[in-house]
């Protein structure tokens, strides 16, 4: 099987880089273009990057030659040479909402990991595992655009993919309140120990936006496709408190939870070990085995030594309990850069590729 040509959108930055990292040796997906701004246009991605490479596996060889495209002026050139692309651009909002129409215009699927289209309602915000069923609404986003083949899908935020993967096989019982604490690595905010040494030592109680985007974003996942657009659930009530702590890597939750008809301890922890979705069935490159994983130690999961599970696309779940004021409470955790950022977006391109909605050109 041959390949499908990918273009990176802002293949510079971090997400950019766990981008290019992951799609090493990728069984379906071969990266041909890299776009990033003016500055690194012209030159090699090597020298592009240069002392910034932030993944702790080297640059892979086969993108050090490729000379960077600039991002908003290359558009045609790009998207004559990719099948689809991946977004990762560091830009305000409404220049991203532009730049990704104008990609998918241009007959190119995009594949992002920006949070500018997760609201527009035709446009598809993927857990695989999850809400899979959602990518029919793209046929109605393509005669919006009057596109044949181009449209845009979105990765959710990077906060959410710890705790929402652990309340989805629960919905059954009725969910009503959820109370989510994020304790979230600094490699969320594109950082590391080098760029950010204000955080050795140290918590912020605050991260711009982030609240809000896991309060509401978990009821689009759970919303319904009516009439060509995504309509969000009403329910469950959700509140939360996003907190940026001294980790590399790795995004932890504690959850409060409270049901319409509460289950049973071991019926919780068996729809954890058992719950698995398209992605599963499909056996999709980038697709864990075990999407949740439950822990019976006290003192797991830990960032540390759980964060890489499934190659960092597991979810990893502990300390199931009892609450005095809610039905239940646990932690889970994360990685953010692999499946809340570049991760769940490759995967979310594998899934889309075996539907149909991704082809060679």
């Amino acid at each position: 099987m041959s390949k499908l040509k990918v273009g990176i959108i802002g293949g510079t930055g971090m997400v950019g880089q766990r981008f290019i990292s992951l799609l090493d040796d990728h069984p379906w997906f071969e990266v041909v273009s890299i776009a990033a701004s003016e500055n690194s246009a012209g030159k090699t991605y090597e020298k592009a990057v240069g002392s910034r490479w932030k993944m702790s596996t080297p640059m892979p060889e086969s993108v050090k030659a490729i000379v960077v495209k600039n991002a908003t002026e290359d558009i045609k050139e790009i998207c004559a040479e990719v099948d689809f692309v991946f977004s990762a651009v560091d830009m305000k909002k409404d220049e991203i909402k532009k730049l990704e129409e104008e990609y998918a215009k241009n007959e190119t699927p995009v594949v992002s990991n920006n949070s500018a289209h997760r609201w527009t309602p035709d446009v598809p915000m993927l857990i695989p595992e999850i809400n899979s069923d959602h990518i029919k609404v793209i046929d109605s986003q393509r005669k919006r655009l009057g596109t044949k083949n181009g449209f845009i899908a979105v990765k959710p935020n990077c906060s959410i993919q710890s705790y929402v993967p652990a309340l989805a096989p629960l919905m059954k019982y009725g969910i009503k309140n959820v109370v989510a604490c994020t304790y979230q690595a600094i490699s969320g905010a594109g950082k590391n120990f080098t760029d950010w040494p204000e955080m050795i030592d140290n918590v912020i109680p605050y991260i711009g936006g982030e609240e809000e985007k896991s309060e509401q974003e978990p009821l689009k996942i759970w919303g319904t496709v009516q009439n060509g657009e995504i309509v969000k659930a009403a329910a469950p009530l959700i509140t939360t408190q996003c907190i940026r702590v001294p980790v590399t890597d790795g995004h932890l939750a504690a959850v409060f939870v409270s049901f319409e008809n509460k289950p049973s301890r071991e019926e919780i922890l068996k729809l954890w070990e058992s719950y698995s979705g398209e992605p599963q069935s499909l056996q999709l490159p980038s697709a864990p085995k075990q999407f949740v994983k439950y822990f019976e130690e006290d003192n797991r999961p830990q960032t540390k030594l759980d964060r890489d599970i499934e190659n960092g696309m597991g979810i990893t779940v502990g300390r199931l309990r009892e609450d005095s004021l809610y039905d239940y409470k646990f932690v889970c955790l994360s990685h953010n850069t692999v499946r809340g950022a570049a991760g769940g977006a490759v995967l979310m391109a594998e899934y889309l590729k075996a539907a149909g909605y991704i082809q060679a050109k």
